[in-house]
């Protein structure tokens, strides 16, 4: 649920700070007074694109925070663990500069627009004030027919199925038609794999390679080193070891007259050990290590052979073992491109491993088909189209889509005793705002996410078949935060709470600001929807009665 939206110099709000309540919320005014404003402001903070175009007159920057609550092990919960964000709480915050840069916060941390978007899914629906015309769309209508049957997975799967059936069929046709060049490059990459599969190359013997042909290239001057240092502890007349294990010796028989030497020879002691260990170390490292030209000689050759083909390819030599297994992929594929019984039998493995999924899909989008025209035929007779029906057809493809094995249309015979005929071609501006309407609804009643905000969706009709819309809306704000901005004095009278958005002068310039209404200034704002401008004694009391009709 929306908690708290906070806006500062967005278009012609100067600052707000709103806290939002539970049920059936509606935002009243006059026209051009910014009630979509605050709307537009929240779709911005949930990843909508912007310019500084909606920077406000005299502003550096826009600022929009939102604030949500997250319940214990929602869907937004795990989103927000998943993706490393403190999971207690959802704070979005976006600001726009005069560059017209955007920038985006989740719970104070950067956050790319994508991430906005994807959270958008989890806390508000935006029903915008054209989403009845996008219903003329019957691209639009499928995917309202899928959300309502929750197809998302399904159709991703569909998708993938899709891609692989089409490039099996076009490997086929492909090798069909271009079998020679197929073959010159088949042949080179034969060739390419052979060569790199000689070489015998591996990550693991690159390095004890490199570290052997170093140490045997340094070996002169590695046993330099360690005789040198044994020289001078131990292989001379005046060997330092000798000197100082006669001196540790002389400390420990004078700890016998003071004490307090004894700390002293100890350490000196423990230096003498460290020493003599050592001494044993460089003996050892001399015993092994050994002047071997002919090793050394072999270990340059196989780096130079390796050196050689790392830059043949253009690649560094960490990367050989890697492209190998590409070009044996390609290899693997160009011949199965040779092998046209071998295409033909993937291409029927990935149409039958398609046309599986598909039909899955087919299965429940007829099911919901079914349910959602009967749901909405129903609506459509509480709003005023009596005898009125609504279907969804689907009609077969005959090779089938990346979107299912049917298209969808909408249908709908207005009036009782017509014909059912596409939605596009039949309604008229009213009966499609009702029809919208109605699947708007009953589509929010299945939604998860606890927001549902309807911008100006109620255009087009008035009288009872508003009352209806209101109670509709009501209704549904027992189940979610339902935000609506509304002209019609019907709908808002159904309102559990409601504010009058204002548009004021201040220091000659037009600001916008929002007013929270009491139940008296709910009567004196619905008359004032009822009547105009002038409110009148009978308005207001008209006005009351709708008020009532909601005790």
């Amino acid at each position: 649920m929306l908690q708290r939206l906070i806006i500062r110099d967005f278009v012609i709000v100067d600052q707000l700070e709103l806290e939002f309540g539970h049920g059936f919320g509606a935002l009243t005014g006059e026209t051009g007074a910014g009630k979509s404003i605050l709307i537009d402001a929240l779709s911005l903070a949930l990843g909508e694109r912007a310019d500084a175009s909606i920077i406000r007159a005299g502003a550096e920057r826009a600022e929009i925070t939102a604030e949500f609550d997250v319940a214990a092990d929602s869907a937004l919960a795990r989103w927000l663990q998943t993706n490393d964000f403190d999971a207690t709480t959802c704070l979005l915050r976006r600001i726009v500069d005069q560059s017209g840069r955007s920038r985006a916060y989740i719970n104070g941390t950067a956050a790319p627009l994508g991430q906005l978007r994807e959270m958008a899914t989890f806390l508000a629906d935006i029903h915008g004030q054209n989403a009845h015309h996008s219903l003329l769309n019957t691209d639009a209508q499928r995917a309202l027919l899928d959300a309502h049957a929750d197809a998302h997975e399904l159709l991703r799967e569909v998708a993938t199925a899709y891609s692989a059936w089409r490039q099996a069929r076009e490997a086929r046709k492909i090798a069909m038609t271009d079998s020679e060049a197929a073959a010159r490059e088949r042949e080179l990459l034969e060739w390419q794999v052979k060569e790199l599969t000689a070489l015998a190359f591996s990550t693991e013997e690159w390095q004890e390679t490199e570290t052997e042909q170093r140490r045997l290239s340094n070996a002169s001057e590695l046993l330099d080193a360690a005789t040198t240092a044994l020289v001078v502890l131990d292989d001379s007349e005046t060997a330092a070891l000798s000197a100082l294990q006669h001196a540790g010796a002389r400390l420990n028989e004078l700890t016998m007259v003071d004490p307090a030497l004894g700390e002293a020879a100890k350490l000196f002691d423990s230096a003498v050990i460290q020493l003599e260990e050592s001494a044993l170390a460089l003996r050892r490292y001399q015993d092994h290590l050994e002047l071997d030209p002919s090793r050394l000689s072999e270990l340059d050759g196989r780096i130079d052979a390796v050196t050689q083909m790392a830059r043949k390819y253009r690649v560094p030599p960490t990367e050989l073992t890697a492209l190998l297994a590409r070009l044996t992929a390609q290899l693997d594929e160009l011949s199965l491109r040779a092998d046209p019984a071998a295409l033909a039998e993937r291409e029927q493995a990935t149409e039958a491993a398609y046309l599986a999924v598909a039909e899955k899909l087919s299965a429940l989008r007829s099911k919901t088909a079914q349910r959602l025209s009967q749901e909405v035929s129903s609506g459509m007779q509480e709003l005023a189209m009596s005898g009125g029906q609504f279907a969804i057809a689907l009609d077969t493809l005959r090779e089938g889509a990346s979107s299912g094995l049917e298209s969808v249309e909408f249908q709908v015979a207005a009036n009782a005793g017509q014909s059912l005929r596409p939605l596009a071609k039949v309604a008229s501006g009213g009966e499609l705002s009702r029809i919208g309407l109605a699947l708007q609804v009953i589509a929010s009643q299945a939604n998860p996410v606890g927001t549902l905000i309807f911008d100006e969706v109620d255009v087009g009709i008035g009288g009872r078949v508003a009352e209806i819309v209101g109670r509709m809306l009501r209704s549904l704000g027992k189940t979610h935060q339902v935000l609506c901005v509304t002209h019609l004095p019907q709908v808002a009278a159904q309102a559990d709470w409601q504010w009058s958005i204002i548009k004021e002068t201040r220091n000659a310039t037009v600001v916008s600001s929002v007013c929270i209404l009491d139940q008296e200034s709910r009567v004196t704002e619905i008359a004032r929807m009822l009547g105009g401008e002038k409110i009148t004694s009978t308005t207001q009391r008209h006005a009351a009665e709708m008020l009532g009709l909601t005790e």
